[in-house]
Formats: C-alpha cells, sequence, structure tokens
C-alpha cells in the first residue's frame, strides 16, 4: 500500500499550506474582518479569493475548463485539509459547504453546457452562492427524506408548482441557486424529485433565518416556505422520481467532504494548544513536559490520524468507482467526534485562554458540535454500518473494492 501523495498533489498540497499561511489566516486576528454572524465579511472574502483565485488555488474539484483545478478524491482530500488549518480557508479557495456539494453535483448531473453554462458556472467563478433544500419541520422529512417527505410538485403542463415548508437549509439567506426535492409520486424509491430554481422566482419566501450556537456559515441555516413557486420543466434534475438518489449522490461526498476539512480544523485546535502548553510554566515545569498534558495531547493526536486515514480511504474508493457508504459512514462518526474532542481538549490544555476568545478555540468548539448532526446524525450512520455488517458479515473489513 503506497501513501504517498502524488507529486502533483503534494506540490499543491504545499502551495496551499503557504497561501493560507500568509494570506487567510492573518484575516483570522482582526474583529473588524468578521460579521455579525462571526464570519468573514463578504467584502473581505472578495478580496481573497481574487488572490486564491491569482494563485492557481481556485476550485479544487471542479473541471479545468470551468477554472478548476480537476482533482481527484484523495487530492481534495489533502487540499481540504490544509484549507480548514484556517477557519476561512476553505472559503478561500471555494472548497466550502453548501457550495462544495451543490457544484460536485451539478457537475455530475447536469446534461449539457448550456444548463451547466447557466446555473453551475457562477458557482464555481464564485459569482453566487447556492443552497439544497431538503429538510422540513416535524413530521416531515429529516435523515428520512423518502419516506418522509411532505413538500409537494404537481405537475401543470409543462411547469411544476411546489407547495411546502422547510427549514435549517444552509446558506439560503444569501444564496441565488437552489436545489428543491419535493415529492411527486407515493412511491417509496421513486418519489421525490429535484429542480432548480433562481432566487428572483417568485412563489417562495423565508421565514426566519434561524439563530443557533453559531459561528454562522454564510447565509445561515433559514425557514423557508413554498407557496406556489412554479418551475418549468426544463429544469428539472434527472428523471422524474430521482430526487432521491441525486441525494444520495450529492451526500455521500459531501458528508466526506466534511471530514477533510474537520480534520484540518481539529490539526488546527492541536496547533493552538501546543503553542500555548510549550511556554506555559505551573510549578517550575513546562507544561508540555507532564505526563498528564502529554497523555492528552497524543490521544487527541491519535485519533486525529484515524480519522484521516478513514478520510483518505473512502476517497481513494469513491476514485476507484466504488460508492464508499460505510467508508463515509465511519468517517463521518470518527471525525465528527476528533474535530469535538480536538476542540475540547484544546480549550482545556490552554486554560482561561482555551475558554476567552483570545484564541479560535471556542469558535471550533461551538462549530464543532453541529459535526455529529449534520448531513446525517452518528446515530443514523451507526444503523448504516450496522446494516451492512449483518449482511456481510466478516467481509465487512475485506480488501479493496
Amino acid at each position: 500500500m503506497d501513501f504517498n501523495l502524488p507529486p502533483d498533489i503534494e506540490a499543491l498540497r504545499l502551495r496551499v499550506r503557504e497561501f493560507v499561511a500568509e494570506e487567510v489566516m492573518p484575516l483570522e486576528e482582526n474583529p473588524d474582518n468578521f460579521n455579525e454572524y462571526e464570519n468573514l465579511k463578504l467584502s473581505i472574502l472578495d478580496e481573497i479569493r481574487a488572490k486564491a483565485k491569482a494563485a492557481g488555488l481556485w476550485a479544487p474539484q471542479m473541471p479545468r475548463d470551468r477554472g478548476g483545478l480537476e482533482l481527484p478524491v484523495i487530492g481534495w482530500a489533502a487540499i481540504y485539509e490544509e484549507a480548514a488549518r484556517s477557519i476561512f480557508g476553505p472559503m478561500a479557495i471555494n472548497c466550502q459547504a453548501p457550495d462544495d456539494g451543490n457544484m460536485s453535483v451539478l457537475n455530475k448531473i447536469l446534461p449539457n453546457d448550456a444548463m451547466k453554462d447557466k446555473w453551475l458556472q457562477p458557482i464555481i467563478d464564485g459569482d453566487v452562492r447556492s443552497s439544497f433544500v431538503m429538510t422540513e419541520p416535524h413530521p416531515g422529512s429529516g435523515s428520512d427524506p423518502g419516506g418522509m417527505m411532505l413538500t409537494k410538485a404537481e405537475r401543470k403542463g409543462d411547469r411544476w408548482v411546489i407547495n411546502g415548508h422547510k427549514w435549517y437549509i444552509s446558506g439560503a439567506e444569501v444564496a441565488t441557486h437552489f436545489i428543491v426535492v419535493a415529492r411527486t409520486s407515493d412511491d417509496p424509491r421513486k418519489g421525490l424529485t429535484a429542480f432548480l430554481y433562481h432566487r428572483d422566482d417568485p412563489g417562495w419566501s423565508i421565514v426566519r433565518r434561524i439563530a443557533n450556537m453559531g459561528p454562522d456559515e454564510h447565509g445561515g441555516v433559514c425557514e423557508v416556505k413554498f407557496d406556489g413557486l412554479e418551475i418549468p420543466d426544463e429544469h428539472r434534475l434527472m428523471d422524474i422520481g430521482d430526487g432521491l438518489k441525486i441525494t444520495q449522490i450529492r451526500l455521500g461526498p459531501a458528508r466526506l467532504t466534511h471530514c477533510m476539512r474537520w480534520t484540518g480544523l481539529a490539526k488546527r485546535c492541536m496547533e493552538i494548544a501546543n503553542a500555548y502548553i510549550s511556554e506555559r510554566m505551573a510549578f517550575g515545569a513546562l507544561l508540555a513536559d507532564r505526563e498528564s498534558i502529554q497523555m492528552m495531547l497524543g490521544d487527541v493526536a491519535k485519533d486525529i490520524h484515524v480519522g484521516r486515514l478513514l478520510t483518505m480511504n473512502a476517497a481513494w474508493k469513491i476514485d476507484q468507482g466504488d460508492y464508499a457508504r460505510k467508508e463515509v459512514s465511519m468517517a463521518k462518526i470518527h471525525v465528527a467526534d476528533a474535530l469535538h474532542k480536538a476542540a475540547d481538549v484544546g480549550i482545556q490544555l490552554c486554560g482561561a485562554k482555551g475558554y476567552s476568545k483570545d484564541t479560535l478555540l471556542d469558535w471550533i468548539y461551538r462549530y464543532a458540535r453541529c459535526a455529529r448532526l449534520v448531513d446525517g446524525a452518528s446515530e443514523v450512520h451507526n444503523m448504516v454500518l450496522s446494516k451492512y455488517y449483518r449482511q456481510e458479515g466478516n467481509d465487512f473489513w475485506r480488501w479493496g473494492v
């Protein structure tokens, strides 16, 4: 087994590391660069994105002929991890959710260049942002969209009329291009269909931006209502009834890209903590020289590395044409836990400074709590793994694809 990165990806990884250190991380130090939701002001973001484009570090997941780097998924893993050394890094090079997942799925399923020029290219260029509209309030769809979705799309001639209620829709407040999933029949597997719509289309509204623990991504998480939104059939994605399939195409790799970014943030927590314990004296000795401190730091370092291996294994399998469903679920569970643990231990090791806003640890700690919920709660992914184990037995751990 060769765990070396291909030379071109390794060289790119080092360039991203340098760019993040020199251009992005300094932005974290000035409170004036943050908006009211503790994220980077959009005006500042536009400036750093222009620098990333000029440096040739833009859109690692997108085709070269559309302005991206066209990396394999293992390349995403290496680059996204480096980008997420800064809380603003993934946004700077255009690999942050939800745009990252939306670009990837649209690139795969849009049927022609005209559709890609209209709906995908502006997101790649960073001119607009996007949102994936699926989750609903009780008793509507959450982790079980196929069985519980209540938002309906009814066909009237060559148009579809959408009525329903969604919430916790990431990025909706600033998005221009939307993918909405709605029920078109009662078929348990082929009952959902996905559609594209534009922010200016009438018949829908944002009810509120939902306050949460934060820090909040650009556009927040919003509650949305549809009251007769009309979408032409030409803006339907794939075939009628393929909505659940599209969610699977999108969410599998998207879950894994979360793991890539979370690994970078977990490493940043340890970087902050290690710097502190390497200079802080207590009772005549450096904190870093105390065995109890070493055990905490080493335990987290181990968990981060396990998460990296799980993530890279799943990325490799996807590159080989495998869906890597159980591998993605394992990575999702473990890396979410590792991120939360890294932030918690980082705060503990830094003491009052870690609990304060003098470091990024409190930002990452609050952000980390959603990792065990988004794109499938950890309990749901454990159910997936249980299903595979019961089907496969000892073949659950087979090598290869």
